[in-house]
């Protein structure tokens, strides 16, 4: 499966399937939030975070392909992210694209 950000991929020509998107929601237990809360107070990257929307943006991904892969896509293009805070602690993140097949 190809990945792109661009509508289109160098030297191939594509009928376009539909949308096709994945989402998660993550959240931290309570540990990692008062220690990533204490982090605030002296600055610096809050890693714990930066972890979560990492592997929710690695499972929105995933869902978005299988949902291509079920159309019998060959590729995703024009794929964009998008996320929001849910409640304290807590993010969706949804990825989406275009489903295409290879003509």
């Amino acid at each position: 499966m190809i990945l792109v950000n661009t509508d289109y991929i160098s030297g191939k020509q594509f009928e376009m399937l539909g949308l096709v998107k994945g989402s998660t929601i993550q959240s931290k237990n309570v540990g990692k939030d008062i220690t990533q809360g204490l982090k605030t107070l002296v600055g610096g990257e809050l890693t714990a975070y930066n972890d979560m929307m990492n592997e929710a943006r690695a499972l929105a991904t995933k869902r978005m392909v299988m949902e291509a892969e079920n159309l019998g896509a060959d590729a995703i293009v024009n794929i964009r992210y998008s996320s929001s805070a849910i409640m304290q602690g807590a993010a969706e993140v949804i990825a989406y694209g275009t489903a295409v097949k290879f003509v």
